[in-house]
């Protein structure tokens, strides 16, 4: 597995939360990195509340949070299939797991991944066979503590070897780097599959379809062209990115990108675009 990501697909103006709160990517110990994107950190100490908010990738977190006020607490969070929003305020911290598309199945065999899917679930229905002290993980302040205790927890729950994850993170893999791949029917007879047998696959092991996977993959894209378009003081050309990301034409790529985002796409650059 290569380093984190630096990009910040899927962040709904990026520059704006990392000038609130700090922000990092870590790399989990090698025996994880088969099956996981990356840890992720953040911390904040706000005077004014701030709401954030991401368009989710097609993975399972596994989150630790802890808000003034609050009790550290732990919590599977599934796939999004809308906007996540999430208010910030006072000081905070959060240790979150992001898994790579299927790759979360293998630490919880019991379900398939659409039983958490738009779900976000707390300790100990998460894991009831085991004693986790969310405040072990969130407590130090050191940022490599924090990391191992992370390795610690995934590694007490003993990933099992599955031939199916393996397919199925390949197959997203595939998915998000490739960008003709752009019908669900196409895919399936590339790979040797059925249509069938690819939905029930990504059912399974993904917890959406191939389709939502590929629409959300190019939405990610957009908003990711959006924000580096806004930097260099740009305008982006939507008809032609439309184009460049296989949609027959703007008027379906702004349908997509309003139904995720809840504005149309130059409502969205203006509204992140400095004043």
């Amino acid at each position: 597995m290569a380093a984190p990501r630096r990009d910040t697909r899927g962040i709904v103006d990026a520059p704006e939360l990392f000038a609130r709160v700090r922000f990092r990517r870590r790399e989990p110990a090698e025996p994880l990195r088969p099956y996981l994107e990356h840890y992720w950190l953040i911390d904040w100490d706000l005077p004014e509340p701030y709401v954030s908010q991401v368009v989710p990738h097609p993975s399972v977190n596994v989150v630790f949070q802890r808000y003034e006020g609050q009790e550290p607490f732990a919590e599977i969070s599934g796939i999004g299939t809308g906007l996540f929003t999430q208010k910030l305020e006072g000081r905070g911290r959060v240790c979150g797991i992001q898994f790579r598309p299927g790759g979360f199945r293998p630490f919880a065999p019991a379900h398939p991944a659409t039983h958490w899917t738009g779900r976000r679930v707390r300790q100990p229905e998460a894991f009831p066979d085991m004693d986790i002290d969310p405040a072990a993980i969130l407590a130090p302040d050191d940022e490599d503590a924090r990391v191992a205790a992370l390795d610690a927890f995934l590694t007490g729950l003993g990933p099992r070897p599955d031939p199916q994850a393996d397919l199925a993170m390949a197959l997203v893999d595939r998915v998000r780097t490739d960008r003709t791949i752009r019908r669900v029917t196409d895919f399936a007879r590339a790979e040797g599959l059925s249509v069938r047998l690819l939905q029930r696959l990504f059912s399974a092991y993904v917890g959406v379809g191939p389709k939502w996977v590929i629409l959300r993959y190019r939405i990610h894209e957009a908003l990711e062209r959006a924000e580096t378009d806004r930097t260099t003081d740009r305008s982006t050309d939507w008809a032609a990115l439309a184009a460049d990301l296989g949609y027959a034409d703007q008027a379906h790529l702004v349908r997509d990108f309003t139904a995720t985002v809840g504005v149309p796409p130059t409502a969205y650059a203006e509204a992140v675009s400095p004043a």
